[in-house]
């Protein structure tokens, strides 16, 4: 329930064109549907312009499933599931024949209606191909929101002419996320390059002493650069989400 829908329906009762006791259906699982095992957030759209998201990883695949049914047959909106493994999509690939598998991103997505596209660009850049798993499951959640998208990948400050070439890029984007392992330096140095919010989002790739992103994360929140704000380590999801709050804003 977002609150076009919600409109349209209070206004199909005052015109007489949507029975009350229908009116009533559609909103009896409002605020939340029960699953005993989940509750199903259906006002999370309409107080945060985004429907809820299912968080495959610990859950079982009979739980996913359940979840996914669910929102699949009771509710119209779009559907995303992130950190869902290949054997996972498989257990549950059956329940729709629209189900899209990001298999480098690990998402889940069910697009059955056209988002609300937003107003400006977002840029997601990498600093390497190791860090495109989570440049992936930024890149779905953004799609989701109705968000355009450009990508830069594999700019990171071990070849930094890579970068300056990308120039126009970086400075044509409302907000930018970057996304980047190792010692995570890219974030300051595209923050000291344009005009605009970047989301820095620390991954766990790189060697021993990165100790699995936590050397990139604290080289993100300790950036001189002015305008970074820092999400959690491999949280693409994040990220995104804060990249559409941003640009609806």
């Amino acid at each position: 329930m977002n609150e076009n829908r919600l409109v349209e329906l209070l206004k199909g009762v005052r015109r007489g064109q949507l029975p009350v006791k229908k009116a009533v259906d559609l909103l009896k699982d409002l605020p939340y549907g029960e699953l005993g095992i989940a509750k199903i957030d259906h006002h999370r759209e309409l107080r945060q312009g985004y429907p809820e998201v299912v968080l495959c990883q610990g859950k079982t695949h009979g739980q996913v499933r359940e979840i996914l049914g669910y929102l699949i047959r009771e509710r119209t909106h779009n559907v995303l599931a992130t950190r869902a493994e290949a054997d996972l999509f498989a257990a549950v690939s059956d329940l729709h024949p629209n189900l899209h598998y990001n298999a480098l991103g690990r998402t889940i997505m069910l697009q059955r209606e056209p988002p609300e596209t937003l107003e400006g660009t977002l840029a997601i850049i990498t600093a390497g191909t190791g860090d495109l798993p989570v440049a992936e499951e930024a890149y779905e959640t953004a799609c989701l929101f109705g968000v355009r998208i450009e990508r830069v990948n594999d700019v990171g400050v071990a070849g930094i002419h890579r970068l300056v070439s990308q120039l126009p890029v970086l400075r044509r984007a409302r907000v930018l996320i970057v996304i980047a392992g190792m010692e995570g330096a890219l974030a300051s140095v595209v923050a000291g390059l344009v005009d605009r919010p970047v989301i820095a989002v620390p991954t766990s790739v790189g060697y021993g002493a990165s100790f699995g992103g936590l050397a990139a994360l604290l080289t993100m929140l300790n950036s001189c650069a002015g305008g970074v704000g820092v999400v959690n380590i491999d949280n693409g999801y994040g990220a995104a989400c804060l990249a559409g709050s941003i640009l609806r804003a």
